[in-house]
């Protein structure tokens, strides 16, 4: 398959990702006509077993003092969520001031939590085969 200039985008827009959020390591990748298909590994990862957020003294009186005003709305940044917004911002912000093209991305996205080597193994050779279904692709266009 060969890339467009907007394909070349998507594509060096995906290997700056860790640039931007330095806790992401990158694994397979591949650019459709139509899609893309990647694998995001977060290797600094916030949550229940990492005791995150880390409630002090006064922590409640922080809570109540945002209940009372709140402030703008922040949104969390060590999170698939935002790794992929951040991607399909700088993706469409190069497409709307290079080309005629406004909508870049569909929507919404389809995410997948790969909890052991057998999964990784058969996701990463789907992506890696999938550009030799793109014949069979409801999309396909001769």
């Amino acid at each position: 398959m060969s890339l467009s200039k907007s394909g070349w985008v998507v594509v060096e827009g995906w290997f700056e990702i860790p640039l931007h959020y330095p806790e992401v390591v990158l694994h397979e990748f591949v650019v459709m006509p139509n899609h893309i298909h990647g694998i995001i590994e977060i290797v600094d990862s916030v949550g229940a077993n990492k005791h995150s957020p880390n409630f002090h003294e006064g922590a409640r009186a922080n809570i109540d003092s945002h209940l009372r005003h709140p402030a703008e709305f922040k949104s969390p940044t060590k999170t698939i969520g935002s790794i992929v917004r951040g991607y399909k911002i700088g993706v469409t912000k190069w497409h709307r001031a290079n080309t005629d093209v406004y909508d870049v991305w569909q929507r919404s996205y389809h995410d997948h939590v790969i909890r052991d080597e057998r999964s990784h193994l058969k996701i990463s050779n789907y992506i890696m085969n999938n550009p030799n279904s793109w014949e069979d692709d409801m999309f396909f266009k001769n």
